[in-house]
């Protein structure tokens, strides 16, 4: 891609483009711009995109705004048909994306997905990373998120700095681009897996009369001494909900993705069939924009009537 640079700012080579200022998408836009990126900003919520820097961001209109002249675009938004109108419609990124540059697509989507966008950008001569994260929002204000990535070699080299400003590791699930959106959504179904877990566990407990904090703190601190066990557990065991940090409307999302690729891969998973019918249940009784932490925690302390 030809450029124009601006030898005193650098200015060209530190801008990227950004769409997606959710509750990760926000935090992430926040690091980039310390670490000097220049952002051109799409949300479909603009006045989102007035919490950030203003001397630092350009607040675009349409995705292809943001996609337009940059050699990098970060996109994290909820669900595939969202990222599939974004970056093909008519006013997608698609339109603009200058040849060579990099999709580094950060939203927990299926791997098929993946595969149709990465086939599209070959097409448009652009390329196309996948990229998913673990860590809530606070992880990603803290740039301590764990950051997956699958594609080709050439097009992860570009992304890798940029996705350095992000978190504290990043690991590469090879050259097939739907990798490591397979470990995304493994990894969430066990999430939710270790959540439902958790709150049966300390529900049992609080039954038989039993402090179901002291026992979440017990387990947190010697048998399941890993960040989910303590983390999630004391949410669970305080019946902490709030702030929001995960809707349970988008946990049962990647629940429905879980379930889809057991089936596509004729792989038996019996317990997602269960996490997905007790979010769907949540999101049935009104809790889809409740944290999927109430949305597992609570639904088992109102099965077991406590």
């Amino acid at each position: 891609m030809t450029k124009t640079k601006n030898t005193s700012t650098n200015y060209m080579e530190k801008k990227i483009g950004f769409i997606g200022l959710g509750n990760m998408g926000m935090a992430m836009a926040k690091n980039l711009i310390e670490a000097g990126y220049h952002l051109q900003v799409y949300n479909r919520t603009t006045s989102k995109a007035e919490e950030l820097d203003a001397a630092s961001v350009t607040i675009c209109k349409t995705p292809a705004e943001a996609a337009n002249c940059v050699e990098a675009l970060i996109s994290i938004v909820s669900e595939d048909d969202v990222l599939y109108e974004t970056t093909t419609g008519e006013n997608g990124i698609l339109k603009t994306f200058p040849k060579g540059a990099v999709h580094i697509s950060m939203s927990t989507i299926a791997p098929d997905t993946s595969e149709k966008l990465y086939k599209l950008h070959k097409n448009s001569g652009s390329n196309y990373v996948t990229s998913p994260v673990f860590g809530r929002p606070e992880a990603a204000a803290a740039r301590k998120l764990f950051i997956c990535i699958s594609g080709d070699a050439e097009a992860k080299e570009i992304a890798k700095p940029i996705l350095e400003c992000l978190g504290q590791r990043t690991t590469d699930f090879g050259e097939k681009v739907g990798g490591a959106n397979v470990v995304k959504v493994s990894g969430n179904f066990m999430i939710m897996a270790s959540m439902e877990m958790m709150a049966e566990a300390f529900t049992l407990a609080e039954k038989n009369g039993l402090d179901r904090a002291q026992v979440a703190e017990f387990f947190g601190s010697s048998l399941f001494a890993a960040p989910i066990y303590q983390n999630y557990g004391k949410l669970i065991a305080n019946k902490q909900f709030e702030p929001v940090g995960f809707k349970a409307r988008l946990g049962l999302k990647d629940a429905r993705l879980a379930l889809k690729l057991s089936q596509t891969s004729v792989t038996p998973m019996p317990t997602v069939s269960l996490v997905h019918n007790r979010l769907q249940s949540a999101v049935a009784k009104g809790w889809g924009d409740r944290d999927w932490v109430e949305g597992v925690s609570r639904g088992v302390s109102e099965d077991a009537g406590v």
